[in-house]
């Protein structure tokens, strides 16, 4: 019994209630997960900041079968505000990480973002994570390609720095 997408988020759009609960079952781990690693401590309010301007804004959304794609738009945007609002400060490459199920690299990962702005921390997990290209990332975090070039490639620089220290 599985619904498209697109006419959930109709019926969702129409005020169905139950199409609005199914929405955001389907949602709400998908912005945790962007959310996670952009506002650290502070994911479970980015998400939350997420859903809440996704459901607000859903009646404008015109292509009911790009929620998932609108929906990282806004949770990047979320928790890098969340980020900032906690004022944390300090830059990362996810690509040459240990095995991801091991605890103790998910405690020094998490550590090492932690020192990173959320800025930098949007765009690893946009472009090493997510595996969006540049100009996407570019897109979703609203600056120019060229800014996004570079803040990946000091972002990366840094967490390489923080990792193996």
């Amino acid at each position: 019994m599985t619904e498209d997408i697109g006419d959930l988020v109709r019926a969702a759009q129409g005020g169905d209630t139950v199409a609005m609960n199914d929405l955001l079952d389907r949602l709400a781990p998908y912005v945790g997960r962007i959310c996670a690693p952009i506002a650290l401590a502070n994911a479970a309010d980015a998400a939350q900041e997420a859903l809440i301007a996704v459901f607000r804004s859903l009646p404008g959304l015109r292509e009911p079968e790009a929620v998932f794609g609108w929906a990282r738009t806004i949770a990047v945007r979320e928790a890098i505000k969340v980020s900032r609002a906690a004022e944390r400060q300090v830059p990362a490459d996810l690509t040459e990480l240990p095995a991801r199920t091991d605890p103790q690299t998910l405690v020094d990962l998490w550590d090492t973002l932690a020192r990173m702005s959320p800025e930098h921390r949007a765009v690893l997990v946009l472009r090493d994570l997510e595996g969006l290209d540049e100009r996407a990332v570019a897109a979703l975090l609203d600056v120019p390609a060229g800014t996004a070039k570079s803040r990946l490639n000091r972002a990366r620089v840094s967490f390489r720095k923080a990792w193996r220290a």
